[in-house]
């Protein structure tokens, strides 16, 4: 057979891969939901929650992208609105089990708002669904909240007394955001605060609400 024969019969079998291979989606380690809240109108008497509703479960790369590119930007909502994104299976919501006994990290954007939410809340969203997060396992979710004098976002954990964990995910929860540490500030679900000293030791801030670290 002829050199130029061969060459022709060898590329007449040669198939290009992606013509017989279908492209596998890029699986997540979890499902993830996300959730919104929309409380501009809120109905007379509602409970608190009543307006929030699940709106996507996703556990691929891909299906996070168009999700987000498509819905979930905080910039595109109205005041008074928040978006979750949680872990399958956990609801947005103190009384849930896994966060009744947690608490959550803030930050609170009040300058150039709308990029730096949108910024600080993508960031944040790979960095979870990638598990970049040491303390994967503590985190429940994060809720960015959109009002009309600032917006807010919330890592929140399942626990409050862990005092090491709580350090190591503000660490990593504000390199996400691209922010120092000390913009942030600490919350516990479901504890009461008999007073609001402007300092806390670390070792009281994790019993308290909304303390501040300076």
């Amino acid at each position: 057979m002829a050199t130029e024969d061969v060459n022709e019969a060898l590329a007449a079998a040669e198939v290009p891969i992606e013509s017989t291979t279908e492209k596998q989606p890029h699986k997540l380690e979890r499902k993830w939901c996300f959730w919104f809240d929309n409380q501009s109108k809120p109905k007379q008497g509602a409970a608190w929650g009543a307006s929030l509703r699940k709106a996507s479960t996703f556990d691929t790369v891909e299906d996070f992208w168009g999700l987000h590119e498509t819905i979930f930007i905080p910039s595109k909502l109205t005041p008074n609105a928040d978006i979750h994104l949680f872990k399958a299976g956990v609801e947005p919501k103190w009384e849930d089990p896994e966060c009744a006994h947690g608490g959550k990290w803030s930050y609170v954007v009040t300058n150039n708002r709308k990029q730096a939410l949108d910024k600080a809340w993508l960031e944040t969203l790979m960095a979870l669904i990638g598990e970049q997060f040491d303390e994967a396992d503590e985190i429940c979710g994060v809720v960015a909240s959109v009002r009309l004098k600032q917006d807010k976002l919330s890592l929140w954990t399942r626990t409050k007394s862990n005092e090491a964990v709580l350090v190591r995910l503000r660490i990593m929860f504000s390199s996400s955001c691209l922010f120092f540490f000390f913009f942030f500030s600490f919350s516990c679900f479901l504890v009461v605060c008999d007073e609001m000293p402007m300092y806390y030791s670390l070792a009281s801030f994790v019993e308290r609400v909304d303390c501040f670290l300076q």
